[in-house]
């Protein structure tokens, strides 16, 4: 009866937690709504009300103007940022995939010695000299890849993925195997398919990383030009000019609209991708979690 008629108790409860739930949510997003609004500021606006406010009075678009149509600083650091999180997480997910897949066979001429190795990576993980001296050797200083190659693969994201292979039937790939298909065949047209959970969810944890990373960049890459938005990001919220974006002559919206402006430009991407690729990613989670 409780379950179609809920109690006095049951009704107090569930207005308790849904109210707890609201205050935790508006703690979360309180912040990002006071720098979304923000970056709408005006100059007459900050003078009267102050660095930050809940709703402006007026939208003044000039710092999102400023940021995106003069000047090529945003737009090349975006370009630098979007190559690097597309086809970063594209070979990272498609290597660690790779190497998963096989040492998920128990039957692979030293699969003890690799696992080893990763466990190794693990509990002793890359510091950042030998990361430099590896980039320096391999010619990477100044060059984008050096935030791609020499982390290609998470060790971490490959026993992941490894539980996730071993759920899979080997009836199918026998059954694959019988209709000719090779190793790499059986792979791509049959493990790769019924995958599609576990990779969106690596995928979503690598592209999240490349995206939000800033400090390789900041150690590895010289030109300015090659720099990704994070880094501009972070030039432009720690400079008291806006030197980086602002031409001559120009007068400016207030610095804190810009930095506002900058905030939502460099994060809303990622964060607008997140929910078409929700449902993959709570399904991977479990089913990687399982037997990780």
């Amino acid at each position: 009866m409780s379950a179609i008629f809920p109690t006095r108790g049951e009704k107090i409860f569930r207005g308790f937690n849904g109210s707890l739930l609201i205050l935790i949510s508006l703690l979360f997003l309180v912040p990002f709504l006071t720098v979304f609004m923000t970056s709408f500021l005006s100059e007459q606006e900050y003078i009267q009300r102050g660095p930050f406010v809940l709703f402006p009075e007026k939208f003044d678009f000039g710092a999102y103007k400023m940021l995106l149509f003069q000047g090529d600083a945003v737009l090349t650091a975006y370009k630098n940022t979007i190559f690097r999180t597309v086809v970063g997480t594209i070979l990272q997910v498609g290597a660690t995939s790779l190497l998963a897949y096989g040492l998920s066979k128990s039957d692979l001429p030293g699969r003890k010695i690799v696992i080893s190795a990763l466990i190794i990576c693990i509990v002793f993980p890359v510091q950042i000299i030998p990361l430099f001296l590896l980039n320096k050797s391999l010619g990477l200083i100044d060059s984008i890849w050096s935030l791609i190659w020499p982390r290609l693969i998470n060790t971490q994201y490959v026993f992941i993925m490894m539980a996730f292979f071993r759920q899979i039937p080997a009836s199918l790939e026998e059954s694959a195997k019988l209709d000719g298909c090779s190793v790499f065949q059986t792979f791509v047209r049959i493990i790769l398919p019924l995958s599609l959970p576990s990779l969106v969810t690596i995928g979503l944890f690598y592209a999240v990383w490349q995206w939000n990373d800033w400090f390789d960049a900041a150690m590895f890459l010289i030109s300015q030009g090659k720099l990704p938005v994070q880094n501009l990001m972070r030039t432009i919220l720690l400079s008291s000019t806006m030197s980086e974006v602002i031409t001559t002559g120009q007068t400016p919206p207030p610095g804190e609209a810009i930095k506002g402006a900058v905030i939502v430009i460099s994060t809303l991407p990622i964060l607008a991708a997140y929910p078409f690729i929700q449902k993959y990613f709570v399904k991977g989670m479990m089913i990687g979690s399982v037997k990780g």
